[in-house]
C-alpha cells in the first residue's frame, strides 16, 4: 500500500512511547500511513535489548516499531526539551506513555503543548490511568491481568490461576488508544481543536471481557474458571482426539441436533438433559464423555472433517507457529516482508484491517537507534523559522 494512499498519510506522531503498549498503538498509526518521529533516550527504548533477537537485533522491538524514525534525545537537557516544543508545533499528535505526571514536570504536558498547537491530539498510556487511587502504581502485563480477573478466570476448573500466553493488557491498551487517536483525528475536522486521551491497560482489558462484565454487571454473578470449556455454553469447548485436540462450538438447538448426529449419538437432541443451552451446559460432563468417546477414534484433523461436512464449526488446535505460517494468514496477508538494515528480509506483522483498493507491505523496518537525527532536526530548524 503505498504511503500516498494510506488513511493516515500525512499525520505526523511524536511517540515518546517505549516498551509494548505505546510502541504498538504509534506501529498501527504507522501501518496506517502516519509519519511517526520515535523519541528515545541516549540509551535506547528498552525493548531493543530483549530477545528474542533476529539477526542481532530484537524481533520484539522490530516488530511494534517498524515504519518508524528515531531520534535520540536527553529530556533532562532544556534545549532539547526547546526543540521538543517545536517539533510539536507542527505534529498532529502526540503519543506517551511515561508514568502520569511525568510529561507536565518535563515540560511536554498538553495543557502546554497546546499553547503551541491548539489542534494537537495528546495521548497519554498508563498501567491505570491518570487519575484513581492507583494511578501512580507501576503496572506490567502480568499484574493488569491480575488485577483485572482474568488470571482467575483462566486454567483449568481445578488448578492454578493462569497467566494468559500473550501481552494481551500491552495489546489492548495500543489498540484502544490508536483508535481512540483516529476518533479525536475525526473530530477534530469538525471543531478544528485537539483532544487530550487517558488510555490504561487496566481500563483496556477489562473492557476486552464482556462475558465477564455482563455476568457480573447484569446478572449479579461471580465468574469462575471453567478450563478449556465455555462459561455458558456447550458443548463449546476444546476435547482430546485420538491424536491432538480440537475446539467445537454448538451454540443452538439445530446444530446441536446435527452435532449429536454426527458423534452417533442422535437421543441426546430429545434427552431433557440438553434441552437448552444453559442445560446442556449444566450436564456437560455427560457431553464430554460422549464427544471423547466418539473423538478416540479420529486424530484431531479427521474429527473437524467430520464436524465441517455438516455444518458444525470446529478446528484443530494448532500451534502459534502453525498458525502464522498457516495458507490463511499468508493469503489474508498478516505479515510482509520488508528489508532490513543489512539487506536481508525481515517478516514483520500487518495490522489486521483491510481497506480494500489498497495493497498491503511497503513498510519500513524498525529504525536504528538516532537514525533520522539529521532529518528530524532539520524539522526542528524549519519549525523554529
Amino acid at each position: 500500500m503505498p504511503s500516498s494512499n494510506r488513511p493516515l498519510s500525512g499525520i505526523k506522531v511524536i511517540d515518546f512511547t517505549r516498551i509494548l503498549a505505546g510502541p504498538y498503538c504509534t506501529a498501527l498509526l504507522a501501518d496506517m500511513g502516519a509519519d511517526v518521529f520515535k523519541i528515545e533516550s541516549i540509551e535506547g527504548d528498552d525493548y531493543r535489548h530483549i530477545g528474542p533477537f533476529f539477526n542481532g537485533k530484537s524481533a520484539l522491538f522490530e516488530g511494534v516499531n517498524r515504519g518508524k524514525k528515531s531520534i535520540a534525545m536527553d529530556l533532562k537537557d532544556p534545549d532539547e526539551i526547546k526543540a521538543l516544543r517545536a517539533l510539536v508545533k507542527r505534529a498532529d499528535v502526540v503519543v506517551e506513555n511515561f508514568r502520569p505526571g511525568v510529561m507536565t514536570k518535563l515540560g511536554l504536558g498538553p495543557e502546554t503543548l497546546r499553547q503551541d498547537n491548539e489542534r494537537l491530539i495528546f495521548a497519554s498510556i498508563s498501567g491505570f490511568g491518570q487519575t484513581g487511587p492507583n494511578a501512580i502504581r507501576p503496572a506490567y502485563d502480568i499484574i493488569v491481568q491480575a488485577m483485572t480477573g482474568l488470571i482467575e478466570l483462566t486454567g483449568s476448573e481445578a488448578g492454578d490461576p493462569t497467566m494468559i500466553g500473550e501481552s494481551f493488557g500491552d495489546v489492548a491498551a495500543g489498540m484502544f488508544s490508536s483508535w481512540a487517536i483516529m476518533v479525536a483525528l475525526f473530530e477534530r475536522e469538525r471543531t478544528g481543536k485537539g483532544r487530550t486521551i487517558d488510555v490504561s491497560l487496566f481500563d483496556s482489558l477489562l473492557a476486552m471481557m464482556p462475558t465477564a462484565g455482563a455476568r457480573v454487571l447484569l446478572a449479579n454473578g461471580d465468574p469462575v474458571r471453567t478450563g478449556n470449556k465455555h462459561p455458558l455454553s456447550a458443548p463449546f469447548g476444546v476435547y482430546p482426539a485420538g491424536k491432538g485436540y480440537f475446539a467445537v462450538a454448538v451454540l443452538n438447538d439445530r446444530l446441536f441436533k446435527v452435532f449429536c448426529e454426527v458423534i452417533g449419538r442422535p437421543e441426546f437432541a430429545y434427552d431433557p438433559r440438553f434441552a437448552t443451552d444453559s442445560k446442556r451446559r449444566e450436564n456437560e460432563p455427560a457431553l464430554a464423555e460422549a464427544i471423547i468417546d466418539w473423538a478416540r477414534n479420529f486424530d484431531a484433523a479427521d474429527a473437524v472433517k467430520r464436524l465441517a461436512e455438516v455444518g458444525v464449526p470446529g478446528s484443530e488446535v494448532f500451534s502459534a507457529k502453525e498458525a502464522w505460517t498457516s495458507t490463511q494468514a499468508n493469503h489474508r496477508g498478516l505479515y510482509s516482508n520488508t528489508t532490513a538494515q543489512d539487506g536481508s528480509l525481515l517478516p514483520l506483522p500487518e495490522q489486521p484491517a483491510h481497506f480494500i483498493g489498497d495493497r498491503r507491505g511497503g513498510r519500513t523496518a524498525a529504525p536504528e537507534l538516532n537514525e533520522h537525527n539529521d532529518e528530524i532536526r532539520e524539522l526542528i530548524r524549519a519549525a523554529r523559522q
